[in-house]
């Protein structure tokens, strides 16, 4: 197991999470990935569980439910229990929606990704544009009539849902250690209901978790910035919030993040070249410090 700071350490038994998508072979920041997940819940006396994220399925494919598995049966990080994928809980998402929706806090979006980008009035975040509000300024009339007429995503109206939760904050275990203040002027707008899909990942992920019992979030130091929209939600929806440990990631030569594209670091490629699981999870903590991060 790997020598974790003290902040996880001195905690009672937490129930952690490792949720990929099976949208291809799992790689080596996949592998660093469920490690880290499977020593925190070992070091605490905790569960280890493996959840699908599978809402996705134009992308999701059949034969990548039983790589993953098999992926981490061969490296040792097979969970304690699999909970239900994501597929199987659209209408937990959906009630979800309707108590946001009954409160007032959503409206329907007909803008597409090039309408917000042409925007001379979005204003940037960290990762692009923000939307600029343009469908939250419509009126009820104008609104039911596109509605009947067209497809629509459905918004988070973080203003009003901000006034709704109050002040918040969230415990971060690893990146920035501490308790960390919401900022609501970091949150967009969010598509918190696609229109091919019928929920988004920041949805999902908040109602999974609490249904799931997990207490300790761990995750890639890639989406801590999303942590804050995730606390509103679990205020704005009566969940409990749990702790969160974002981990540094794996990265390839270049020093960039890994995605599943790239085969040369899929674990099923390196495991049919003959590496051992040894060599696999040495790999990648080789390529976790070549990111200037100290393994925890």
């Amino acid at each position: 197991m790997l020598s974790l700071p003290e902040t996880i350490l001195s905690l009672p038994p937490q129930v952690t999470r490792f949720a990929p998508s099976p949208t291809g072979r799992l790689h080596l920041g996949h592998a660093y990935s469920a490690y880290f997940v499977l020593s925190c819940a070992r070091a605490t006396g905790g569960s280890y569980l493996l959840r699908l994220e599978d809402t996705d399925h134009t992308r999701c494919r059949a034969p990548f439910y039983d790589a993953i598995r098999d992926d981490l049966a061969f490296l040792g990080l097979s969970p304690d229990r699999e909970t239900p994928a994501q597929s199987t809980r659209m209408g937990a998402y959906q009630a979800a929606l309707s108590q946001l929706q009954d409160s007032g806090l959503l409206y329907p979006c007909f803008c597409t990704r090039k309408d917000i980008a042409r925007s001379v009035t979005a204003p940037h975040g960290p990762d692009g544009s923000f939307y600029p509000g343009t469908c939250r300024q419509l009126s009820d009339d104008e609104r039911q009539a596109r509605m009947a007429a067209q497809p629509y995503a459905l918004r988070l109206d973080t203003k009003k849902a901000a006034a709704r939760a109050g002040p918040l904050a969230f415990q971060e275990l690893m990146h920035k250690p501490g308790s960390q203040t919401v900022d609501y002027n970091a949150i967009d707008d969010v598509v918190l209901a696609r229109k091919d899909i019928g929920t988004s990942y920041n949805l999902a992920v908040v109602v999974d978790d609490a249904a799931d019992g997990v207490t300790l979030v761990t995750r890639g130091q890639d989406i801590f910035a999303a942590t804050g929209l995730h606390r509103l939600l679990q205020a704005l929806l009566d969940l409990p919030a749990p702790r969160y440990a974002h981990h540094p990631l794996v990265v390839d030569d270049q020093g960039r993040r890994l995605a599943k594209r790239a085969d040369d670091v899929a674990l099923g490629t390196l495991r049919d070249a003959g590496w051992s699981a040894a060599q696999i999870m040495a790999e990648a903590l080789g390529r976790l410090l070549q990111d200037g991060a100290k393994s925890p």
